[in-house]
């Protein structure tokens, strides 16, 4: 059983800082792309940043210069800074994991419970 728990989030001012983290733990053979997605009411989930397992980083276009995404593939944790957050980044933000559990099957996606982010103006 693979579970992705985070921690972090919370309410802060227009301008101010938070820092999700992640942590993978279960059974699995490896870890191929770890990321963060996020979802504001109305909308639909969509990718803020990825690291893949060699250290191949995207950034959405918002986020870049402001949000930075770091990974311990010794800890199998994946982090993200964010800075300069504005009332727009407000949503909740799931951890995302592309995990291979066995080896006569592909890796397959695996989320977190989501973690709240509030920006307030």
């Amino acid at each position: 059983q693979v579970q992705l728990e985070e921690s972090g989030g919370g309410l802060v001012q227009a301008g101010g800082s938070l820092r999700l983290s992640c942590a993978a733990s279960g059974s699995f053979l490896s870890i191929n792309d770890m990321g963060w997605f996020r979802q504001a009411p109305g909308k639909q989930r969509e990718l803020v940043a990825s690291i893949a397992s060699d250290g191949t980083i995207n950034y959405v276009d918002p986020v870049k210069g402001r949000f930075t995404i770091s990974r311990d593939n010794a800890k199998n944790t994946v982090s993200l800074q964010m800075n300069s957050l504005n009332p727009e980044d407000t949503a909740v933000y799931y951890c995302h994991g592309r995990l291979r559990t066995s080896r006569w099957a592909g890796a397959r996606d695996y989320w977190g419970q989501g973690t709240q982010v509030t920006v307030s103006s």
